[in-house]
């Protein structure tokens, strides 16, 4: 059975333990074998000497990982407000997001400006209040706040007043369903969470490993579900270079897919440009998680990939 695919983007104010958190669900799943931290300067998805030095993610990156029947690309994106246009470039290929409160800090200025990032972009998102381990964090409290500063159906899902919370997000039907049979289906919470009408929100401390699991099983049950077109398309968010020094094309296929030695151009049939024309060949198919990848010989509709041997694509 083929995997259902998610591009996920873990966004958060710095220090709410955005990093911490995607070092838990590549443990979890299994993707690490060792879970690195930032204050032991071994964080898998800190790459860069500066960003190892300074505890912060400077560059957006992506790590993949397994959960049931879904396979995850997590893209970790930078917390620092003034790295802020490398996590924005990065929104436009999310088909979800998981944006990290810290509980001892709760919603910041800068949570609620990515909160209305993600609004614009109309992206689904879950939330992950985590530090709940920490003395003194009201969990009720923390929870009052999320509703109030940043929207009145995000849900605890971790309650046991879920199912009433949710039913409340819907319709008469949906909530004459729920009151009938105590329960809403899953469908109807993914379709929910798919049209920005509820945000499930999970408790936990990423460094204690807690509330990870019910993360990732609220993801796999209830995150996006995107179609795609038989016709190839894709969409570059983001120009690189490898350690060789060789350009990278960071792009996420959003139909058909992408073959090694195939021919790209920018010519449209019927469409006249002042641009230069150009026609490149693929070289390479690469698919990173943290510094390794694999090569492939082809990248299907919603995966992430990096192309060598394009030199005159650019980001959008």
């Amino acid at each position: 059975m083929q995997q259902r695919k998610m591009i996920l983007g873990l966004l958060a104010h710095v220090d709410a333990g955005k990093t911490t958190l995607s070092e838990a669900l590549l443990y979890t799943s299994g993707a690490l074998r060792k879970m690195g931290r930032v204050d032991h300067k071994d964080a898998f998805l800190d790459t860069d000497i500066q960003e190892r030095e300074r505890g912060i993610t400077i560059f957006s990156k992506q790590a993949r990982l397994a959960w049931k029947e879904t396979a995850f690309t997590l893209m970790d994106t930078p917390g620092h407000v003034h790295f802020s246009s490398e996590m924005e470039r990065t929104l436009q290929v999310l088909d979800g997001a998981v944006l990290v409160i810290s509980g001892t800090d709760g919603v910041q200025g800068h949570t609620e400006t990515l909160w209305k990032l993600l609004e614009s972009y109309q992206i689904p998102v879950f939330l992950f209040i985590n530090k709940m381990d920490m003395d003194g964090v009201d969990r009720q409290k923390r929870m009052e706040e999320i509703r109030e500063k940043l929207d009145a159906n995000c849900v605890d899902m971790m309650s046991e007043e879920a199912g009433e919370q949710i039913a409340l997000c819907g319709d008469d039907e949906t909530l004459n369903t729920y009151l009938e049979t105590g329960e809403v289906a899953e469908e109807t919470v993914r379709n929910f969470v798919s049209a920005r009408k509820m945000f499930p929100c999970y408790f936990g401390s990423a460094l204690r490993m807690q509330g990870i699991d019910e993360l990732l099983d609220g993801l796999e049950m209830y995150g996006p579900r995107a179609q795609y077109p038989n016709r190839f398309g894709a969409v570059v968010y983001k120009i690189g270079r490898d350690e060789k020094g060789a350009r990278l094309t960071y792009m996420k296929i959003t139909g058909g897919e992408l073959n090694v030695r195939q021919v790209l151009t920018n010519k449209k049939e019927g469409v006249p440009t002042t641009e230069e024309i150009w026609e490149e060949k693929v070289s390479q198919l690469r698919f990173y998680s943290g510094l390794r990848f694999e090569q492939r010989d082809v990248a299907k509709a919603g995966e992430i990939c990096a192309v060598t041997g394009l030199n005159f694509t650019k980001v959008g």
